[in-house]
């Protein structure tokens, strides 16, 4: 069983910046990729950037491209997402999941990601 625990979140103003830490655990062997998800109240959870774990490759939701960067250590099982220029729409619960389908990259499709971290709050506000 993989376990992934997110870690870094924390209260930031407008125009600041926050790095999430996404720990990687147990039987770690089969994961493929790893991506970033955040949900605010009321709304459903968005993915927003993914990141393949043996190409690096990165995908990024319009939403974030060009602000946050998804990177890995693969050999201390982490994955990172620096957020710069944070909103206050990006205030949400973040969390972490890995998908274990053999692909090219990786994908922003919600349904192919399981093994949840407990998540982490992000909130941005002055």
């Amino acid at each position: 069983q993989l376990q992934l625990v997110e870690s870094g979140g924390g209260l930031v103003q407008p125009g600041g910046s926050l790095r999430l830490s996404c720990a990687i655990s147990g039987f770690t062997r089969d994961y493929r990729a790893i991506a970033w998800f955040r949900q605010a109240p009321g709304q459903e959870r968005e993915a927003i950037a993914c990141i393949g774990r043996y190409d690096g490759m990165p995908n990024y939701a319009d939403s974030v491209k060009r602000r946050f960067t998804i990177s890995r250590d693969n050999a201390k099982n982490m994955v990172f997402l620096q957020m710069n220029r944070l909103k206050p729409e990006d205030t949400a619960i973040y969390y972490c999941a890995a998908d274990f389908r053999a692909r090219l990259g990786c994908t922003l499709l919600r349904d192919e990601y399981e093994n949840w971290g407990q998540g982490t709050q992000v909130t941005v506000s002055s």
